[in-house]
């Protein structure tokens, strides 16, 4: 069996993604619960890709794959972690049949693993709402640490919502 058809796969985004990322992130049904944060501007992905091809040095965009099908997205952006330092922040949306699967657990440990072979911070962190145990689970999988609950941090549906923050520094790849 080929590998590339047996396990995810980041590559960049292609125009031809576009699409589907939108809708991923512009559609309640195709986000899902707990990353449906309103509509927002239908044009601001193409834009972004045009642009700079959702790649920059603070912010940037992959596509997980599994056998070359596109399973949703993974982004990350540059976050003040103190006076002198930054962090990577992480985010993932996966295609609501690509969920349930081990492929979110896959696809953030291969961002981690990009960040930190091709840039020079030092820490991954990524948050999710606290009722979201689909997630923590995957971000555990993925090698993350818990580090505590973050009240009133997010602002979906019409209320605040406390999250649960993870994070991954590069010490922790030499322990596993």
């Amino acid at each position: 069996m080929d590998d590339d058809v047996s396990r995810v796969v980041l590559r960049p985004v292609a125009e031809s993604d576009l699409d589907l990322l939108e809708q991923l992130t512009n559609d309640p049904v195709a986000a899902g619960a707990h990353q449906w944060f309103g509509w927002h501007d239908p044009h601001y992905l193409h834009r972004r890709w045009r642009e700079t091809g959702m790649l920059t040095a603070e912010t940037g965009m992959l596509v997980p794959t599994l056998g070359g099908r596109l399973l949703g997205l993974v982004s990350w952006h540059r976050s003040r972690s103190g006076p002198t330092s930054y962090c990577w922040n992480i985010g993932l949306v996966l295609v609501p049949e690509a969920r349930g699967h081990g492929h979110g657990t896959e696809a953030q440990r291969l961002l981690v693993d990009y960040l930190f072979a091709h840039t020079q911070l030092n820490r991954v962190e990524a948050t999710t709402e606290v009722d979201n145990r689909a997630e923590q689970r995957a971000l555990e999988k993925a090698g993350f640490t818990r580090e505590g609950i973050l009240r009133g941090y997010g602002f979906r549906d019409g209320q605040w919502r406390d999250n649960v923050i993870y994070s991954v520094v590069r010490s922790d790849l030499a322990k596993n």
